[in-house]
C-alpha cells in the first residue's frame, strides 16, 4: 500500500509561529516530511515529495510507503491510499519537478569508477557558446531550458513506460544547500515540467511513478503528479 498526502501548515496559529515553521530550503523540506512519517525509526527514505508555494505558505504533496501522521500540531495532513488503475493508452496530465543531469565517466580508463553529473541546461549553454561565437545569435535561456529539458525527459520516457504528447519546461533554478557538519555545499538544479503523457506499459509506468524520475529525490525532485485528461 502506498499513500498520497497533502501537507499544509495548520492555520489559526500565531503568525510568528507559522512563519518560523516554514522550511527555508530543500533540505529543511525533507526534514519536515521525515518527522511526519509514522515510523521514524525506518532507516531509508521511502517517500517522494514536491513543494508548492502559494504566497507565503508551502504545501507539500507526498507519495510514501508509510502513512504520514499529524504528530506535529504545526502541520495538518490529509492522506488517501494511492491505488491508481491504469492501462496502456491512458492519457494523463502531469507535473514534475526534476533534477536534469546526464552522467558521464571521468575518464576512458576502465579502472576509473568516478562519474560526473552535468546539468543539461548549463551543458547546452556551453555547447551553444562553442558553436556560435556571436552572443546575439545564441538561443535565449528560455529556449535552451525548453529544448534541453524536454530532450532529457523524452530520453527517459520509453524505458519508464510512457510517451510524451505535449510538454512545457520552465522554472530553471540552481540550488545551494549548506548542511550542518559538511564543509562542501550541496549543489543541484531543478526544472519544472507540465504536459500530457500517454501510458505505454502500465506496470513499468507505475514503477516509475513509485520510484520517481531522475536524481535529487531527497530534495523534492522526481514526483510525478497525475490527472486524467
Amino acid at each position: 500500500m502506498r499513500y498520497l498526502s497533502k501537507i499544509e501548515l495548520r492555520r489559526g496559529q500565531p503568525l510568528r509561529q507559522l512563519a518560523s515553521a516554514i522550511p527555508k530550503n530543500a533540505y529543511s523540506d525533507h526534514q519536515v516530511i521525515w518527522r511526519l512519517m509514522s515510523d521514524t525509526d525506518a532507516g531509508a527514505r521511502d517517500f517522494l515529495f514536491r513543494r508548492e508555494q502559494l504566497g507565503h505558505w508551502p504545501t507539500f504533496y507526498v507519495l510514501s510507503d508509510r502513512q504520514p501522521m499529524a504528530s506535529d500540531p504545526t502541520w495538518q495532513v490529509a492522506t488517501k491510499p494511492f491505488t491508481p488503475t491504469l492501462a496502456a493508452g491512458a492519457r494523463l496530465g502531469f507535473v514534475l519537478r526534476a533534477n536534469p543531469v546526464r552522467t558521464r565517466k571521468a575518464s576512458t580508463d576502465p579502472s576509473d569508477k568516478r562519474r560526473y553529473r552535468d546539468d543539461v541546461v548549463m551543458q547546452a549553454k556551453r555547447l551553444e557558446a562553442e558553436r556560435e561565437l556571436d552572443p546575439g545569435r545564441r538561443p535565449s535561456q528560455a529556449e535552451l531550458v525548453q529544448r534541453a529539458g524536454a530532450t532529457w525527459l523524452a530520453d527517459r520516457a520509453e524505458r519508464n513506460g510512457f510517451a510524451l504528447e505535449a510538454i512545457h519546461v520552465d522554472g530553471y533554478r540552481q540550488h545551494r544547500l549548506n548542511k550542518r557538519g559538511q564543509q562542501t555545499a550541496i549543489r543541484f538544479s531543478t526544472l519544472d515540467y507540465h504536459g500530457i503523457l500517454r501510458v505505454l506499459h502500465a506496470d513499468r509506468f507505475l514503477g516509475a511513478v513509485h520510484k520517481g524520475i531522475g536524481p535529487a529525490k531527497a530534495f523534492g525532485c522526481g514526483l510525478l503528479l497525475l490527472r486524467r485528461v
